[in-house]
């Protein structure tokens, strides 16, 4: 829901570390993986009670995942890139709340019900990416502008950092913060069905 317009703060800033980045010949790829490493890490922390440590580990996750972005732009995005993204972002944001049910059994049904909600929100995703890509090239641009809102919705990336930020400060209040975003998560799956419900209808 904020992305688009935190990205114009962001993007200015990111862009600048970059270029330091494409100078000293860092490739996006190995910044994703560092990225991974550092979120792999925070999970670990987090599984052991060192949410401080996992939070600091978290963001810098968060950072690289910005930084990789930008450098492939320079340098010429990839398709490699671009599904280690994907694919690196899922894993990432599925094992905090993950850790959460490792640290405390307590926390385990909460900890489901939010992997069960990212699948709703990645499948309706990529799901849509999959199909808005193969539908005639005249009709493209027509349900990319429809559908942004709905693929927006309400949580996206900077909700879903502001989730983990939140558990990671506040690890006691995890159930009932993972109850509220996995519900905003399924009403912004519905959503996203409704749109591809509705731009997919064409044949």
């Amino acid at each position: 829901m904020f992305d688009r317009n935190l990205q114009e703060y962001s993007t200015p800033i990111l862009l600048y570390l970059a270029k330091y980045l494409v100078k000293a010949r860092i490739s996006a790829d190995f910044i994703s993986g560092a990225g991974f490493a550092f979120g792999v890490i925070a999970a670990l922390l987090a599984a052991n009670s060192y949410f401080l440590c996992a939070l600091i580990f978290f963001l810098v996750n968060r950072l690289l995942d910005g930084l990789d972005g930008v450098v492939a732009r320079i340098n010429g995005p990839t398709h490699r890139g671009a599904f280690l993204d994907i694919v690196f972002d899922f894993i990432i944001y599925s094992s905090l709340p993950f850790a959460f049910a490792i640290f405390d059994r307590n926390n385990s049904f909460a900890s489901c019900f939010v992997i069960f909600s990212f699948i709703g929100t990645g499948t309706t995703f990529l799901a849509y990416a999959i199909m808005q890509a193969k539908i005639p090239e005249k009709f493209q641009k027509k349900i990319g502008q429809k559908s942004f809102y709905y693929l927006g919705g309400i949580v996206e990336g900077a909700e879903t950092i502001l989730f983990i930020s939140f558990i990671l400060l506040f690890p006691t209040l995890f159930s009932p913060a993972a109850f509220l975003f996995g519900t905003l998560c399924w009403v912004s799956s519905f959503f996203r069905l409704y749109a591809g419900w509705q731009d997919f209808s064409l044949k």
